[in-house]
């Protein structure tokens, strides 16, 4: 197996787009890594951030596309951060270091959650101009851990993973979703115990996302009819929070439809950002954007804001 690990695709993206390590904290051991693609006039990009068990590399197939039709695009990796704060205190210092003041993010389950809580820690000076929000949740008591968080930073690593691979689909899946499991498996092995026991602390730590604080940020919700580590009180408690939020329904996908569903992530994600064309916050470089789409997409801003 591990299709992906051996595709043209991938191999292409590893050779083409360097992976960078920043460190913008004091401590030397806290090492952000990303990969930053598109043109780089673009000052309002949009940035991934991986779920428990991802590498920035998990976008590749975003990457590739946006990158293609314009579109500046960072995809990162945390890195060891023990609680919310702390990450939200260190994802400020690293947007200030990229010199991007307003950027848009799509975050993958804890990714999602990590987002929210970056849009409502900046809420006062906002940094964050959209979200979007694939397989995510608002509230970490859903995963019943908000008792064993503290004691993730003692377990040894086979444990870690043994949580985490829990969570993976083990019924029978399409042959591209057996080949994103697998990828996501790789990429899981790759991580340190340190690494993936701040990264279940922060998914299971007891901690809520206040919606107040973040109302007025454009919200798409992506997530997937089919089996996923997420309860359907959970995407419903996403729905409520959100309620003019644009809904973007896959039918399949599992846990990671951004690598094996691509095309329709690609496609809504293209959908999210097109109500920024034309504006300073636009993601994509305007010589990509013709005139009659500014155009059409002036006349369907007053067009239902629900994506079903």
């Amino acid at each position: 197996m591990g299709e992906i690990k051996v595709s043209p695709d991938y191999n292409w993206f590893r050779s083409t787009v360097p992976l960078k390590k920043i460190i913008v904290d004091d401590d030397d051991s806290k090492i952000w890594s990303l990969y930053d693609a598109g043109p780089r006039n673009i000052r309002c990009p949009l940035i991934f951030l991986p779920p428990v068990s991802g590498t920035a590399d998990v976008f590749f197939r975003q990457i590739l596309a946006l990158t293609g039709w314009g579109y500046r695009v960072i995809a990162l990796q945390y890195p060891v951060y023990w609680d919310h704060l702390e990450f939200c205190d260190g994802f400020r210092k690293l947007l200030d270091h990229l010199q991007l003041d307003k950027v848009h993010l799509f975050g993958a389950s804890l990714g999602g959650f990590l987002a929210q809580k970056f849009a409502e820690y900046t809420h006062k000076s906002p940094r964050v101009h959209s979200l979007i929000l694939c397989n995510s949740f608002s509230d970490t008591s859903i995963f019943n851990q908000t008792w064993t968080a503290n004691s993730f930073w003692l377990m040894p690593s086979f444990m870690l993973k043994k949580i985490v691979l829990g969570n993976f689909s083990s019924g029978p899946v399409d042959p591209m979703m057996a080949d994103a499991i697998d990828f996501m498996v790789d990429r899981l092995e790759s991580l340190g115990q340190s690494e993936l026991a701040s990264r279940l602390t922060l998914n299971c730590q007891n901690s809520y996302v206040e919606p107040h604080k973040i109302r007025d940020i454009p919200v798409t919700i992506m997530d997937v009819f089919d089996q996923s580590a997420l309860s359907t009180e959970a995407k419903e408690e996403m729905y409520k929070l959100y309620p003019n939020a644009r809904r973007a329904h896959l039918k399949t996908g599992g846990n990671f439809p951004y690598l094996c569903r691509s095309a329709e992530v690609n496609l809504y994600v293209q959908i999210h950002l097109l109500q920024f064309h034309g504006t300073k916050y636009a993601a994509i470089d305007p010589s990509m954007v013709s005139a009659e789409e500014l155009e059409v997409q002036k006349g369907s801003l007053g067009i239902s804001q629900e994506e079903q």
